[in-house]
């Protein structure tokens, strides 16, 4: 009779180790992923003001820059194999406007891409990186690559404010 006690007893000590370990394993798969987060945020289709500050250019970063406000203008129709992505325009962009950009939201990071072509014959890169929170893209960093390479922080304001 001791012997099925002890049985008894070790089987309900593994059965509560196994609930303990599986009710966390259960809670993590049935959460809400990113990408589940980022269906319910709405279209990011709209134009949004872009104010650059803190720039600095150079190799080193020793060269201060200016404040440079911008209008990014964009089109979420999820033609880039992500369910928030499009294309990109950049308004006010050295006196003139800007496209062929792209966008993608991953988890809750926006990324939006330009190639730009120089006088010289260099492919240079505009970059926006910022977070996405409940719809609204947040202060990042935008970067301009090649040539000489600058990068500042970008305040992105409300949707359909420029």
């Amino acid at each position: 009779m001791r012997g099925q006690n002890m049985r008894g007893t070790n089987m309900t000590s593994k059965i509560r180790t196994l609930i303990a370990m599986a009710v966390p394993v259960l809670a993590f798969a049935l959460a809400p992923s990113a990408a589940m987060a980022q269906s319910s945020t709405g279209s990011f289709t709209g134009n949004y003001p872009v104010v650059v500050t803190e720039v600095k250019a150079g190799i080193a970063g020793t060269i201060p820059g200016g404040n440079v406000n911008f209008c990014l203008e964009l089109t979420d129709d999820g033609d880039y194999g992500r369910p928030h992505s499009g294309t990109a325009t950049l308004g006010d962009y050295e006196g003139g406007t800007l496209t062929g950009g792209e966008f993608y939201v991953l988890g809750n990071m926006m990324f939006v891409n330009f190639a730009v072509g120089s006088d010289t014959g260099e492919s240079v890169g505009l970059v926006l990186f910022a977070p996405v929170t409940n719809g609204k893209i947040g202060t990042g960093i935008f970067g301009d690559t090649g040539g000489l390479p600058s990068s500042g922080m970008a305040k992105v304001g409300a949707k359909g404010g420029c």
